[in-house]
């Protein structure tokens, strides 16, 4: 029986590659196999949408198809050599051999094509995607940790300085063994950055507020602050202010080959506020 290959997938015969490829990618979604055991009719379906998308979404045999040289099968319609047939076509019944162009699940299709037809060699293996969460400590200088995976299993990750929220990190050969003896997939490892109550992140620089003492703020001198690889001491200038601020050079996020900065904001505290001699000067100014 005979079907519309562009009906079948649920586009229109002037939809771009683009448009052909995400209908593709959202139906795989809806009707992958592994996401409704034992449910033949969402089976069937995606077999068809599949056979559909092989030729659909490779541009040469999408042409072919328009022009009806070849049908809903991929097969060349009429004979070889008549006014339909192409020089150097396929001969009939033949399956496509051809790269499979921009296909987003080669891993999870596995070959499973509408009547019959089968991906030739061993396909890749299913990614699987975690959630984890890393100290902030961690996204600035970078780090080697293992983490416990929700399925139990303990994976060593190199952390790279700079990550971010919401970057994903691909960790090769820790996904879904292959059905078909080909590689594993891979391990996709989604980031969440836990906040820090001392440091708020610009890009590549962190920013801070440092309490200094109004006796050091008057005469200059040194306070302790926290980065996130230890404790540094920071010079505070003679005459410095409330909200000043200061740069620390490549103390920010450590991104090889040019680390960011760390800036400190001055918040200049009275150690005794109800200190006599304080208050004495602070009425002599007054007048």
């Amino acid at each position: 029986m005979v079907s519309d290959l562009y009906a079948t997938l649920g586009v229109s015969r002037s939809a771009t590659a683009d448009e052909i490829r995400r209908v593709y990618k959202r139906k795989v979604k809806e009707l992958h196999p592994d996401l409704h055991p034992g449910d033949a009719g969402k089976a069937d379906a995606f077999k068809r949408v599949s056979a559909a998308y092989e030729i659909l979404g490779d541009e040469e045999r999408r042409r072919q198809y328009d022009r009806g040289e070849i049908d809903d099968q991929g097969a060349p319609r009429g004979f070889a050599g008549s006014g339909g047939g192409r020089p150097g076509g396929r001969a009939g019944g033949f399956s496509h051999t051809g790269s499979f162009q921009g296909d987003p699940f080669e891993e999870i299709l596995s070959g499973m094509f509408g009547g019959g037809r089968r991906r030739p060699g061993p396909q890749k293996g299913g990614d699987i995607r975690y959630q984890v969460e890393i100290a902030f400590e961690d996204a600035v200088l970078g780090a080697k940790r293992e983490m416990t995976m929700a399925d139990g299993r303990v994976l060593n990750v190199s952390i790279p300085a700079g990550v971010d929220s919401g970057q994903t990190l691909r960790l090769k050969s820790q996904g879904r063994p292959s059905r078909t003896g080909g590689p594993p997939g891979d391990a996709l490892l989604e980031i969440i950055v836990r906040e820090s109550r001392v440091w708020t992140r610009e890009g590549d620089d962190l920013r801070m507020s440092v309490a200094v003492p109004l006796s050091t703020a008057i005469l200059g001198g040194n306070v302790d602050v926290q980065t996130p690889a230890g404790p540094l001491t920071l010079k505070v200038p003679e005459g410095a202010n409330s909200g000043s601020v200061l740069r620390l050079r490549h103390k920010g996020v450590q991104r090889k080959g040019q680390p960011g900065h760390l800036y400190a904001r001055l918040e200049i505290m009275i150690d005794q506020p109800k200190d006599p001699a304080l208050r004495k000067w602070a009425k002599s100014v007054q007048k």
